[in-house]
């Protein structure tokens, strides 16, 4: 699905990400974790358009998506949340998603004169979608509240319903458990699950607890100043001394700390 070859993001003379290749396979959910500063989320904002790159590519089912902008990605099927939830926070959460798909008739004045009709229509259908995406994410309870008055978790999962409203191929989720309490986070780890499993989603995540990774992802990355130190399954990973030496700056003896 993702192929990143050699790929460079320099802020002034710093190289947040410098020289790192890796792929994301299609059906995947890959994890990708690092000590904090590691570059993981610079690595996604290149891949998503958020920063251009100061070298490298990056391919997209095999062609070339370097530099485009993520409005372009958007309409490719590629999307990416943020650590920090985005919603638009004085919208109901329904209405939060019922304005995700793009080139909606009501979008244009002259529409909302002359085709009152076909605009009905289709809010009607977002309506319906909405609800459905609600339903699966179980969070049907607050469709009608402000999205500003939810819960971090929530706030988590109404980014992921967003995806949900178009036709997503791949999605970068930034730190998901940020913020969010255990019970909602299998919530948000049954949901990646399913959409993987029932919907073809490929995922890529970055994420610090282990536990949730190890569950979850396979393979993991794992990105270390800026460079992709190992790639493999999560138990191994665990095990790995380099890894180790990356999150701790110690040996073997303490490997056990690095699920903690």
């Amino acid at each position: 699905m993702i192929r990143v070859e050699n790929l460079i993001k320099q802020f002034g003379g710093f190289r947040a990400v410098d020289d790192a290749s890796l792929t994301i396979e299609t059906g995947s959910i890959t994890g990708l974790i690092g000590p904090n500063g590691a570059g993981k989320s610079t690595l996604f904002n290149v891949i998503a358009g958020v920063h251009q790159p100061t070298g490298g590519r990056v391919y997209m089912d095999g062609e070339d998506i370097t530099g485009l902008p993520p409005h372009e990605l958007f309409h490719k099927g590629l999307l990416r949340t943020f650590q920090l939830a985005h919603e638009f926070a004085s919208m109901t959460v329904r209405e939060n998603l019922m304005m995700v798909p793009a080139g909606q008739t009501g979008e244009t004045l002259i529409n909302t004169w002359f085709r009152r009709g076909q605009i009905r229509r289709e809010e009607r259908a977002l309506r319906e979608k909405a609800d459905e995406v609600l339903d699966f994410l179980t969070i049907s309870h607050v469709a009608d509240e402000k999205a500003g008055n939810l819960s971090g978790g929530q706030k988590k999962l109404l980014e992921l319903g967003r995806t949900m409203m178009v036709d997503a191929k791949i999605v970068f989720l930034d730190e998901v458990g940020a913020g969010v309490n255990r019970t909602l986070l299998g919530t948000i780890g049954d949901a990646i699950v399913r959409l993987n499993r029932e919907r073809g989603y490929t995922f890529c995540v970055i994420e610090h607890d282990m536990d949730f990774i190890g569950k979850l992802c396979d393979p993991v990355i794992v990105m270390a100043a800026g460079q992709v130190l190992a790639e493999g399954p999560a138990e191994s990973i665990m095990q790995n001394e380099a890894v180790i030496e990356a999150y701790l700056g110690t040996g073997l003896k303490n490997k056990e700390k690095v699920g903690a």
